[in-house]
């Protein structure tokens, strides 16, 4: 059977069982076994049993549930509430200054831990109803908090970014680092959406009244609210970029920063740790599933040939070797729509990273593009995680249409951003190009 008969029927098979509603891990790991049976007999299934434990057998992976644990206890910390009293003082007189300050705690959320729900639950019940009630459009408070809160993935720490190191075997730490930039640019970008948006339409989010603004004394001594912060993204980036500790060791120094945080709020308590445990079980054991899964579809595809036939598949994609990237960004985006981002890792890169490479492109370049389309995908509909996340705390009058609509100008907005990132790779690897290899 040749390879384009083989791909089609191998695709097809993988979207209708998700179609029906099946566990991603189990479709890929499934389907895949019945095709790498066929193609190579029993004795295949020793080389996917090799591949998988030698996955699981890997250093960098523990850092993936230490990053989620930090997370969850961040979440539930009191951290979020000083921050937004900061940016309450900071930003408020400034039109639209509430959803610039959003943004930026959301960036600094997204500095602290390495995935998005934090960000979007903290924010969603701290500052959305705030904006609210203080005559903001909610399609621009939602938005903006769907926004900020997908740079989780992107600003690293980013748990995404460790599955992309284990797969393109690129460097955490300079992955790590090639995330800052680009995090940075969306921010600004975002950021000056809102202010000139809201500057030609003051309605949309209305400056606070003089008497909520406070004296320089109030906004000098809230500042202090960004101390633990600071000493949390010191103790976990820091560390990696000055090549002290490894993304493993700076996960758990972060988990450290995290319990100290709580500790301070007087938030640390038996049932928060137990049920930051619980929750950090089930999202490691979802994500560890999807690996064996998808290390099973990266055997069988390649198994089949896949290599070469891509390798050829690409050459008529118009435009030389930016048309090849920009079809493959289109395909993400598309992707990212209707799968989770780990499970669209397990799936494109393993094909796409080859030809990068032929093509003469930095991977680790390719691997920020790839998670800042993952980060546009935590926020598009129908079934970016964000949106669900902020459906489940919103005030009842909200629909998940106006949450859908909220999304359409930071999306291009962040776009843009990815654009500007391929245009302009230096802004993506400048900072890896400093570190030890």
């Amino acid at each position: 059977m040749n390879i384009e008969l083989l791909t089609f029927l191998f695709f097809t098979s993988l979207i209708l069982f998700l179609a029906l509603g099946l566990p991603l891990a189990f479709v890929l790991g499934g389907v895949s076994m019945v095709f790498i049976y066929g193609t190579w007999g029993p004795q295949a299934f020793y080389m996917v049993a090799a591949q998988t434990w030698g996955a699981m057998n890997k250093f960098t992976l523990i850092a993936v549930p230490l990053f989620i644990f930090m997370a969850m206890i961040l979440e539930r910390s009191g951290v979020a509430n000083d921050l937004y009293d900061m940016m309450y003082l900071w930003f408020g007189p400034v039109r639209g200054g509430l959803a610039i300050g959003t943004v930026v705690i959301c960036a600094i959320f997204a500095a602290m831990c390495g995935i998005s729900g934090a960000a979007v639950v903290s924010m969603g019940t701290i500052a959305l109803p705030s904006m609210l009630n203080r005559g903001y459009d909610k399609e621009l408070a939602l938005g903006c908090i769907n926004s900020g809160g997908g740079w989780g993935i992107l600003i690293p720490p980013s748990v995404p970014m460790i599955i992309y190191a284990l797969i393109s075997g690129e460097s955490v730490g300079r992955l790590f680092a090639g995330g800052v930039f680009p995090g940075l640019l969306l921010l600004a970008m975002v950021s000056t959406y809102i202010a000139v948006r809201c500057y030609f339409q003051p309605h949309l989010g209305p400056s606070l009244p003089r008497e909520e603004w406070g004296d320089w004394g109030k906004k000098i001594k809230a500042l202090k609210a960004v101390i633990l912060p600071c000493l949390i993204v010191i103790m976990v980036l820091g560390s990696i970029i000055g090549g002290i500790t490894t993304p493993t060791e700076a996960a758990a120094m972060g988990v450290l920063g995290s319990l100290i945080s709580a500790v301070v709020y007087r938030k640390l308590t038996w049932e928060l740790v137990v049920d930051a445990c619980l929750r950090t079980f089930r999202l490691t054991g979802m994500i560890m599933w999807i690996l064996f899964g998808a290390y099973c579809f990266s055997a069988a595809y390649h198994g089949m040939g896949a290599p070469h036939f891509i390798s050829d598949l690409m050459a008529y994609v118009p435009g030389g070797r930016w048309g090849a990237i920009i079809f493959m960004q289109v395909v993400l985006f598309l992707l990212a729509m209707v799968l989770d981002p780990a499970g669209i890792m397990m799936i494109t890169v393993p094909i796409f990273l080859p030809v990068v490479k032929a093509h003469g492109f930095d991977p680790l370049w390719f691997g920020i593009l790839f998670i800042i389309n993952m980060e546009i995908g935590y926020m598009t509909p129908p079934f970016g995680f964000n949106l669900f996340y902020l459906k489940g705390i919103v005030p009842p009058g909200i629909t998940m249409g106006d949450i859908y609509r909220s999304v359409i100008p930071y999306t291009v907005v962040e776009s843009t951003g990815l654009a500007i990132v391929m245009v302009f790779p230096a802004i993506a690897i400048w900072l890896p190009s400093l570190m030890i290899r």
